[in-house]
């Protein structure tokens, strides 16, 4: 991984505790950042907390709740005095795995309130506190994914949500820029994590087939012909939020190993 002076920077993870969200956690505190992790699970984050080298704190949060989210950036804030970098990556599967009609309006509700309604949440405290501190400005990197681009079958309310999340991102982009902050995405593809461990697997059931065979077909979509790590994700959360990236705003960056380069 490239080298990044982080150092002194204060930076919160939101889903943090597995897959992009903890490589992207790991990633930032091993460069010299303090990083606040949040996510629903206390016993996991204070288990990644310990295998952190470097400066890391937990904040239990289920960013669906947006008491709970505005209670996070406060003691962000107050444990660190500052906010410099927020990755909003929280989101969950209740909008994946049915056909459009079939999903329930609870389903509906569960889903925007995380994958949607609690990145833009975030993203209201996190830019308010950048607005306010001394030395204004600072960095935000949503994760939305390639679902969110053009949709995705069985997957219509997630993909919905991620496509939201690319609106917000550049929108906001061009109402801050000007003060100071930077506001890009993260479009990731077939990445391992265990959401997609979970994809799988249920497609797999699905298909009457075993895990491997479905593997290879998500690998088979990609020009670079694999899966992609959290680590190569996690990177590129890096580089939009650091200082070699000053004149990027409003930017989707596509992380997916040429899966849609045929068709964007």
């Amino acid at each position: 991984m490239p080298t990044y002076d982080y150092t002194d920077r204060v930076v919160l993870v939101t889903g943090g505790t597995s897959g992009i969200g903890r490589a992207t956690a790991t990633a930032f505190a091993e460069q010299g950042a303090s990083v606040v992790i949040a996510a629903r699970d206390a016993e996991r984050g204070d288990s990644v907390v310990q295998s952190i080298e470097g400066k890391a704190t937990f904040v239990q949060t289920d960013v669906g709740d947006p008491e709970q989210v505005a209670r996070l950036v406060d003691e962000a804030v107050a444990t660190h005095g500052r906010l410099d970098v927020a990755v909003n990556n929280a989101a969950g599967r209740t909008g994946a795995g049915k056909p459009t009609h079939a999903f329930d309006l609870d389903e509906f509700d569960a889903t925007v309130d995380v994958a949607l309604r609690g990145v833009w949440v975030g993203m209201k405290h996190q830019i308010q506190q950048m607005l306010d501190q001394n030395d204004p400005g600072g960095a935000i990197v949503n994760v939305s994914s390639v679902n969110g681009l053009g949709g995705a079958p069985g997957g219509s309310i997630y993909s919905a949500c991620k496509a939201g999340v690319l609106a917000l991102t550049k929108s906001a982009a061009q109402e801050y820029a000007e003060q100071g902050l930077r506001v890009n995405a993260l479009v990731p593809g077939a990445v391992d994590t265990p959401m997609l461990r979970s994809v799988i697997q249920q497609a797999a059931e699905a298909q009457g087939g075993d895990v491997e065979a479905v593997e290879e077909q998500y690998a088979g979509r990609s020009a670079a012909g694999r899966i992609g790590t959290p680590e190569e994700a996690a990177e590129a959360v890096l580089w939009l939020a650091s200082d070699a990236a000053t004149y990027v705003h409003g930017h989707s960056m596509i992380v997916d190993g040429g899966t849609t380069c045929a068709v964007r």
